[in-house]
């Protein structure tokens, strides 16, 4: 193989071979090829774009980089969720515990944080002493008895997509339908799951900003999972503002338990509620939405999905006193306040801005090695559409370190539009693909 004939072939705009596509990843993976040639390839794929067909070979390759798990005894139905990144996005922790509640066996691999977006991995591991690399049979063993793990990818699930991701957050090749896809899909085929819902987010904080391209990267999505045979549905949810307040690692956990605990903000619940209706419609069709979301409500608020969130954090070495006792968390040295300048209607809100914000202070990487700050990040007061008085308060930041406090809290103004009239606000649910 002549990797750089393959770059430039991509580069030109042509269509890699099956053979080509493997032989690159592969060696790239088993570490013969270096980053600077794969950094190429990606740059290559993000500007000229992957068939159909390349993209069903990307994913194959990832796939079979590494093990498959199997839980084809489990005793009820194994499904997954995945958002494809946003900012406030929290979604994974609350739904998880209120579909294991329900007897779904949830066998949960995540990401870290990518590009201007949060991961599930670092918001988990602001619980101190929790463990998202579990070997795989003890995860398979967690998810059959618990019906619930929450891990990232071990070195035996997709190693190809692991190695990539960590590539694609620091060479600005992440808004990629075909790399999105086949990371996304590797891993969930991994899983040995039955039933996906995919979270394919549109709007300014998205990674697709048109609902004709997040319409492209759903059908690209659940193309492949039921061409896996997996049953695949997706939705398109609106990205223009953060779902609900926090952003930060530890201030989005907290937010999650709050959620799990009945006291959660309402755009946060409705989204779980309806992405998990879509799996347990899967496993029951007889059952209506509406009888789906009652469901996962009467698990809220009986406590039993808090419950789990506890019972599963323990089993994975968490210090579960933090979700017991939320306010007692260490907190930052700095905090800001932004505040109006002057009244009207939040108009609009620079939203994948805010998750660059969030790197500044400290809660997400500018680099691979960068170490987070879990207690650092900010909590929005105002929703698109909401009135605004001059001098009320808009964002709160906070951080461990003042210059960057500083220095965020100058440009924050810029990142809010006020207008004089209520502007039209878009729905959560933008659309369905199935």
């Amino acid at each position: 193989m002549l990797a750089y004939k393959i770059i430039e072939k991509k580069a030109a705009g042509g269509n890699l071979s099956s053979g080509e596509i493997t032989d690159f990843i592969t060696a790239y993976t088993q570490g013969s090829l270096p980053d600077y040639q794969m950094s190429a390839l990606l740059m290559a794929i993000f500007i000229q774009g992957m068939s159909r067909e390349e993209t069903l070979a990307l994913t194959k390759v990832m796939l079979e980089s590494g093990e498959q798990m199997d839980f084809s005894s489990a005793p009820h139905f194994v499904a997954d969720k995945h958002s494809t990144g946003g900012v406030g996005d929290k979604i994974s922790i609350p739904l998880a515990p209120i579909l294991a509640a329900l007897d779904i066996h949830i066998p949960m691999i995540s990401g870290r944080g990518l590009g201007h977006s949060g991961g599930t991995l670092d918001k988990l591991e602001s619980i101190p002493g929790f463990n998202v690399n579990l070997d795989l049979k003890t995860w398979h063993d967690m998810v059959m008895t618990h019906h619930l793990g929450l891990v990232g990818q071990t070195g035996n699930i997709c190693p190809a997509d692991k190695k990539l991701y960590a590539l694609r957050d620091v060479t600005a090749t992440v808004r990629s339908i075909p790399l999105i896809s086949a990371s996304i899909m590797s891993k969930k085929i991994a899983e040995g799951i039955q039933g996906l819902v995919l979270d394919v987010k549109t709007g300014n904080g998205a990674f697709m900003q048109t609902l004709d391209d997040s319409r492209a990267l759903a059908r690209s999505l659940v193309d492949i999972g039921k061409g896996y045979g997996i049953q695949t549905t997706a939705l398109i949810t609106d990205m223009d503002q953060p779902l609900g307040s926090a952003i930060g690692n530890w201030f989005e956990m907290k937010e999650s338990v709050l959620c799990l605990r009945g006291e959660g903000p309402s755009d946060v619940m409705d989204l779980t509620y309806k992405l998990g209706a879509e799996i347990l419609r899967m496993a029951d069709p007889q059952l209506s939405e509406t009888e789906a979301i009652n469901k996962q409500k009467a698990t809220v608020s009986s406590g039993k999905a808090y419950e789990k969130l506890l019972e599963v954090a323990t089993l994975q070495g968490g210090d579960i006193s933090v979700l017991e006792e939320i306010d007692k968390y260490p907190k930052s040295k700095y905090e800001r306040v932004v505040v109006a300048s002057q009244s009207g209607y939040l108009e609009r809100i620079d939203t994948m801005a805010l998750g660059f914000a969030g790197i500044e202070l400290g809660a997400g990487r500018k680099v691979i090695s960068d170490t987070i700050d879990y207690a650092s990040g900010m909590y929005i007061h105002k929703k698109l559409g909401d009135a605004v008085a001059k001098g009320e308060p808009l964002i709160s930041l906070y951080g461990e370190r003042s210059g960057d406090v500083d220095q965020v809290a100058e440009h924050m103004p810029s990142h809010f539009l006020i207008s004089e009239h209520r502007p039209h606000v878009e729905p959560l649910i933008r659309d369905r693909i199935s």
